[in-house]
């Protein structure tokens, strides 16, 4: 029975994503004629004048994203745990998971409006801050901010959920004797409950990071709607679309991909061995 319900999972693993995870790490070191090219289309795109300002764009922008992530689900998580009456914490879990409900593309069609100041519900805010045309309001350098924003209005509301979830398997008693010993509500979430959460945390952590880098259709509907104020190279896939689609360089863009691979894997693995991933109550 574990494995007729596993193999329809890993026959989607290896048919879209071992398989091409291969293929791009075959082209990534192959020459367009053919033949063994070694190193040759990793170092020509590095050496791309557009490859460094889109790894600036991706990490500030993961940066801004994982920080607001881990912070602000985990406070929004404790704070609707501690919610006693059943009616409005379920109202809250559904009020936070409904942005989730829309696809990338949608949600960043919707956000168009939002940072729009003549057409945004809080266009006077944005004029407060002396935005007051679309163009202004998504300047290269604000769109990390503005990225990361989208990101965590569309997909905070489910990790909340997970959170709240595996904040619910902690033993009542564990709980219940905190508070007889006179552990206040903060002390309760500080020394019980956070430490409790750091293997959810550090896999929503790698989940986070693993999305963030594949950062595209943020920028590439808003490099259309704004005309080119917005780069189409803006982030690392865009590059690779370009590299792919608008060059024909097939190799050039697998070299992309097969970077965006190593570096995912390598702060995945920081992730797991610092949150204790998976290790067992015995260890």
């Amino acid at each position: 029975m574990g494995v007729a319900f596993v193999l329809p999972y890993v026959v989607l693993l290896l048919a879209f994503g071992i398989f091409p995870a291969v293929y791009a790490l075959a082209l990534a070191f192959s020459a367009p004629e053919g033949g063994f090219a070694g190193i040759a289309n990793l170092t020509r795109v590095v050496g791309d004048y557009r490859f460094l300002p889109a790894v600036q764009h991706v990490t500030v922008y993961l940066v801004i994203w994982l920080l607001l992530l881990t912070v602000l689900v985990v406070v929004m998580a404790l704070l609707v745990h501690a919610v006693t009456t059943r009616w409005v914490s379920g109202a809250l879990r559904l009020l936070y998971y409904l942005p989730g409900a829309l696809a990338g593309a949608s949600a960043v069609l919707l956000w168009l409006f939002v940072l729009d100041p003549n057409a945004s519900p809080v266009g006077f805010l944005l004029r407060a801050l002396g935005l007051e045309s679309f163009s202004q309001t998504i300047q290269p350098g604000g769109l990390p901010l503005v990225f990361a924003i989208i990101a965590f209005w569309t997909g905070a509301g489910q990790w909340v959920i997970v959170m709240f979830g595996a904040l619910n398997n902690i033993p009542t008693e564990i709980m219940e004797a905190a508070r007889i010993d006179g552990a206040s509500p903060v002390q309760i979430a500080l020394r019980i409950q956070l430490p409790l959460l750091r293997k959810w945390i550090a896999y929503m952590g790698v989940l986070a990071l693993a999305m963030g880098t594949q950062l595209f259709v943020e920028p590439t509907l808003l490099s259309q709607a704004s005309n080119g104020v917005v780069p189409n190279d803006y982030s690392l896939n865009q590059l690779a679309y370009q590299y792919a689609f608008n060059l024909g360089d097939f190799n050039g863009a697998a070299a992309l991909a097969v970077i965006l691979l190593v570096v995912s894997l390598g702060l995945s693995t920081v992730f797991v061995l610092k949150g204790g991933l998976f290790e067992t109550e015995e260890s």
